[in-house]
């Protein structure tokens, strides 16, 4: 019963918590930028805003623009359903596995392309394009990273790569930094941030992820904004999760022990969302045709990561 509460609270906590990380990231910002910026809660204020509003469909557009947005959102939402936050005592746990999180990852992103393209517009193909060639790359890699975590933690539950974590069983070790290092580099890429793509502009010789969602209004385009805000706080999840799990609470945990996961889990968060607020600004966006080496830049990071862990095991 207890398992069933908990996941219930973190199934709304990460839809409710989602809009605070992307105003956070966004204040962070407009103030190394030097101007007072909006509030944080303003992605709520945008988010209520558009479900308002009504949704123009294209005339050009079947029945698969209009099920797209919702298609995307449950898959998003899912996948961070399955991610632990502040404890690892949850009613998914024993069925999260991190291979069926890239999946469902996979289907949002496929989806999103083809919605894109549904709706016949030179930049809903131009971004369902550039769309797939990042995913072509980011996805082994991420799948690389998981396949060294797995390998060192010797399962591919998220929960139970935390449990193994804390246990002390892991040091310090030169494969986990590869692998940190790779996830970030993917994660970038999967949220479409600087330098791989630009969420704040409309230029059609930059943008990725704003082509495909271009033809959107109303609360579809409400649906499309809530899964990237939630897929963001599922990668900062991710890291926070398998890379510093320190402080989530585990099974038979007591009150104290989950409050202290939730407050660890908020600062790991609140602290990564003004990290890549810091990072956005100091950095520039980079030619599209460079990302295939950034991307392969973290697949190599990965690989690295395995090849290190193998080698250490043999000696």
């Amino acid at each position: 019963m207890i398992s069933f509460l908990f996941g219930v609270f973190h199934t709304g906590l990460v839809l409710a918590a989602a809009p605070l990380v992307m105003g956070i990231v966004r204040l962070t910002k407009a103030r190394l930028q030097g101007r007072r910026g909006a509030s944080v809660l303003q992605p709520y204020r945008d988010l209520w805003r558009l479900l308002q509003k009504e949704s123009v469909v294209a005339d050009s557009a079947s029945w698969l623009f209009r099920i797209a947005p919702y298609l995307v959102f449950v898959s998003v939402w899912l996948a961070a359903t399955i991610m632990p936050t502040f404890t690892t005592d949850m009613l998914l746990t024993p069925a999260a596995d991190l291979i069926a999180l890239v999946a469902l990852l996979g289907t949002a992103r496929f989806f999103t392309a083809l919605a894109g393209l549904d709706a016949g517009t030179a930049f809903g193909g131009l971004g369902s394009s550039r769309e797939m060639f990042v995913a072509s790359i980011g996805e082994p890699a991420m799948l690389m990273v998981i396949f060294s975590l797995s390998l060192l933690t010797h399962t591919t539950s998220p929960a139970q790569m935390a449990a193994y974590v804390m246990s002390g069983h892991v040091g310090i070790e030169v494969s986990a930094g590869l692998a940190l290092a790779a996830m970030v580099m993917v994660a970038i890429a999967e949220n479409g941030r600087i330098p791989i793509d630009n969420p704040t502009t409309h230029l059609e010789l930059t943008m990725i992820h704003e082509a495909m969602v271009l033809e959107y209004s109303g609360r579809h385009l409400a649906l499309l904004e809530a899964a990237a805000m939630v897929r963001l706080l599922l990668f900062m999840s991710i890291i926070s999760c398998l890379f510093f799990p320190w402080g989530i609470a585990g099974p038979d945990s007591g009150l104290l022990e989950v409050l202290w996961g939730l407050a660890a889990w908020a600062l790991k968060v609140g602290l990564l969302a003004v990290v890549l607020g810091y990072f956005e600004t100091m950095l520039a966006k980079m030619r599209v045709f460079l990302i295939a080496d950034f991307l392969g830049g973290a697949l190599l990071l990965a690989l690295l990561a395995t090849i290190f862990l193998y080698v250490s095991e043999a000696v």
